[in-house]
């Protein structure tokens, strides 16, 4: 039977972003799993990040990592392409504005990309029920979607918990608010993959915290 693995995604939001590269390498070199790369359009939430030719940017200098883009846009499909061309490995994109997900689904995986579907705090977790065969991950927010450094909200993990006991072998993702202080509860509820920002990036020891990340989560999956 397949196991479930730990995997630790830094996101790169909270880093000196006019230096991406360097500090994407130094996430990696300190045993990063995969980048997470926020992509915010300024409407589905309110704050602007970079798109696609960014990406494709760190990709001429990254040539092997996995590359997850979460997308907080307003029209997950018109960024397929663009977002394919640039690299990425998985594209996470957020249920609330898609009145079609599993088209959008089958569109990424057309692109070559895996799937990942996200949904802010107020969303019900049993919307995924309508589309889960269609995706390679399911991302629950533990804050709302669009700035980092916010107070992790301990409440979404009933969403994780539910996810976990249905759906045993899926790889479920948090994001927001996750650090050591708060690790051990996200990996009790069944999540396996770990985005953190801001502690992760604004630690002197990256490569401990990252190692620290990853053994937790160890203790409790599988």
């Amino acid at each position: 039977m397949a196991k479930l693995s730990a995997k630790i995604g830094p996101s790169i939001l909270n880093a000196d972003l006019a230096q991406l590269y360097t500090e994407s390498q130094k996430l990696l070199d300190n045993g990063a799993d995969y980048l997470h790369l926020d992509v915010m359009d300024g409407h589905f939430v309110p704050n602007l990040t970079f798109g696609h030719p960014i990406v494709k940017c760190l990709r001429g200098k990254i040539k092997d990592a996995f590359f997850e883009t979460h997308m907080m846009v307003s029209d997950p499909g018109q960024w397929i392409a663009p977002m394919a061309d640039a690299g990425v490995n998985q594209y996470t994109f957020h249920v609330e504005p898609v009145k079609d997900v599993p088209l959008v689904c089958r569109k990424v995986k057309e692109a070559g990309m895996k799937v990942g579907v996200a949904f802010k705090p107020g969303t019900p977790v049993d919307v995924v029920c309508d589309y889960v065969n269609f995706v390679d991950m399911i991302l629950v927010m533990t804050v709302e979607p669009g700035f980092g450094g916010q107070k992790f909200m301990e409440p979404m993990l009933q969403k994780v918990a539910w996810l976990r006991e249905n759906y045993p072998l899926l790889d479920i993702e948090v994001d927001g608010g996750v650090g050591p202080a708060t690790i051990a509860s996200c990996a009790k509820a069944g999540a396996n993959m770990i985005v953190s920002g801001t502690a992760i990036i604004g630690s002197t020891d990256q490569a401990k915290v990252i190692t620290s990340l990853r053994d937790t989560v160890n203790t409790y999956i599988n």
